[in-house]
């Protein structure tokens, strides 16, 4: 049996290594892995056999370890001893455990199994540390492990939010460790500082293999702050948890790093893994973003846009009803949504319906009373919402001013309002530039239903902002790849077509449409007036109303036969 096992590790360590430095190995028969310091190793497990891991060789400057298993969806379980205990074994999809080396030891090993019935594809890697380094969770009190380096992940539709348990100063094989909270001064874990990074993984793309791959340039120090970005920096004082904006189907990646200050060394966390969506779910999974509903809505919503976006000038009953659907559906969609348990799908049919009853009221009032004020201050102020949103949309809607609603939107609202207030002397100016820019958005959130774009979060983070209160907390960070810069291309080049082609058509004529119910008054005169005009003796609404229904009755009505109808005398 030993000798065996001894030609199953020979088979191990033969492997050919793979890109990234990582190495790639089948189901072992003896069921163990062998493993390398910092060297990223690829297997995969099944649910009736269990794997041993097996590190071998460690150097005596190393004071402890951390081992640390990755998965796309599917969990894993890393444990101690092949009994499972709470404190000393953990379950999930990204998965560490520290073990802190006594005297002499050389050797140390893990186990790992899955209960899932499918195959699950892993990466691990075994990582180790010094006694001066910071030990990742060792000041835990909160969890289940004793020590624990996880990062704790939970997402919804609004915000996901990492937790991770304190370290604490690192310490030599064979010594007890610091106290936790006995002392706070600079001599005690209370100087350590923890920087929150953050990853994003390429758009679109929820792929196994990309996943595990970005993983390994989020598990240690130097290739963490190489390529994440870091978002915050964390005192003792601070309370360990950071919350950020969710991204539906964008894969992200999160770790913190823990610095010592007063040695200037560091350690890594167990980086940890989200496209806040589900793989499993039956309905609305990560593989299929876009309801139909949504798709629909959305698409009719572009085709509109794209209308007013070249021809929203000259149409102008028809751009009125686009602005008072947006105004009306998206104060209704928050009141709905905020007040209601009613399903997505009712929400938007409901707010369909009623954008366009607001559409609807906008272009009545107009042709009743002719106000244009009113008219070009509802105009003024979607243009002004939008490039208020694509102003808390860059990284000035991270500053921790803004955390407070009430200065996050008295801010936005006062730059709406300046919109209008600039363009007060210029409204034809005004209307076409909401024209192109509002109508040619449309089209972004149109293939966000499709496709997924950061661009989309220009509103919807404003509409999260509305709908929890909870979403002030959390960074607003969202990539920006190559999909995003084709869409701004496209925006952009909506935008300036057809504002162009507005300006350039309208040259020379009125800058508005005269008061429609003038028009009709002043036509209606004309005609009574005027008994040489056709239109004089053309009959009453009324009367012409009963006319086309006695013409429709007649269409239902039995032909009766031509000739005789009475009975020929004998």
């Amino acid at each position: 049996m030993e000798l065996l096992r001894l030609l199953a590790l020979a088979m191990l360590a033969s492997q050919p290594a793979v890109a990234g430095g990582a190495e790639t190995v089948g189901n072992s028969s003896a069921g163990v892995i062998e493993f390398s310091v910092g060297k990223f190793r690829y297997f995969k497990l099944n649910r009736p056999f269990p794997e041993e891991a097996i590190l071998r060789h460690i150097s005596s400057n190393v004071t402890f370890l951390i081992f640390q298993i990755h998965s796309q969806y599917q969990n894993t379980t890393i444990s101690f001893s092949k009994t499972l205990l709470p404190n000393t074994s953990g379950t999930g999809t990204d998965k560490g455990l520290v073990f802190i080396l006594r005297p002499e030891q050389s050797m140390c090993s893990w186990y790992l199994e899955t209960s899932d019935a499918e195959p699950v594809q892993n990466v691990a890697v075994p990582l180790s540390y010094s006694e001066r380094d910071p030990i990742p969770g060792g000041c835990n009190l909160e969890f289940d492990l004793d020590i624990d380096p996880n990062i704790y992940l939970e997402y919804d539709f609004f915000e996901t939010t990492i937790k991770f348990a304190p370290a604490n100063l690192g310490y030599a094989r064979g010594t007890d460790p610091p106290p936790c909270d006995i002392r706070t001064g600079q001599d005690s874990r209370w100087r350590l500082q923890y920087d929150v990074y953050q990853y994003f993984l390429p758009e679109n793309d929820l792929t196994e293999e990309r996943l595990l791959t970005h993983l390994q340039r989020m598990a240690e120090v130097p290739q963490v702050t190489a390529n994440a970005v870091k978002v915050v920096t964390l005192t003792a004082n601070d309370k360990t948890s950071v919350s950020f904006s969710s991204l539906r189907g964008q894969g992200v990646i999160y770790n913190v790093i823990v610095w010592d200050p007063f040695l200037n060394t560091s350690a890594a966390y167990v980086p940890v893994h989200t496209y806040a969506c589900s793989f499993e779910a039956m309905e609305g999974n990560c593989s299929s973003l876009g309801r139909v509903s949504t798709r629909v809505f959305f698409t009719l919503f572009a085709l509109l846009g794209v209308f007013i976006c070249f021809f929203g000038h000259r149409f102008w009953k028809t751009e009125l009803f686009f602005i008072g659907f947006i105004f009306m559906g998206f104060f209704f969609y928050i009141l709905i949504t905020r007040l209601t348990l009613i399903k997505y799908d009712v929400r938007l049919i409901l707010t369909a319906i009623t954008g366009s009853v607001g559409g609807i009221f906008l272009v009545a009032v107009w042709w009743r009373f002719g106000i244009l004020m009113f008219c070009m201050l509802c105009i003024g102020l979607v243009l002004g919402s939008l490039i208020s949103s694509v102003t808390f949309f860059t990284p000035l809607g991270n500053l921790t001013v803004f955390r407070n609603d009430g200065v996050f939107w008295v801010t936005f609202c006062c730059i709406a309002i300046l919109i209008p207030v600039v363009f007060m002397g210029c409204l034809r100016i005004l209307n076409i530039l909401t024209c192109g820019f509002i109508g040619s958005y449309a089209v972004v959130l149109a293939v966000n239903s499709y496709l997924y774009t950061s661009l989309s979060y220009i509103t919807l983070n404003v509409l999260k902002r509305a709908l929890n209160t909870d979403f002030r907390r959390g960074f607003i960070n969202v990539p920006f790849q190559t999909n995003d810069f084709i869409i701004l291309a496209v925006w952009g080049m909506l935008a300036v077509s057809g504002i162009t082609l507005q300006i350039r058509r309208e040259r020379g004529r009125p800058f508005f449409p005269p008061h429609p119910y003038k028009l009709w008054k002043r036509e209606k005169e004309r005609r009574v007036t005027n008994i040489l005009d056709p239109s004089y003796h053309i009959p009453p609404l009324r009367e012409r109303l009963y006319g086309w229904l006695t013409q429709i009755r007649e269409l239902f009505q039995k032909e009766q036969p031509a000739g005789e109808r009475t009975p020929l005398l004998l």
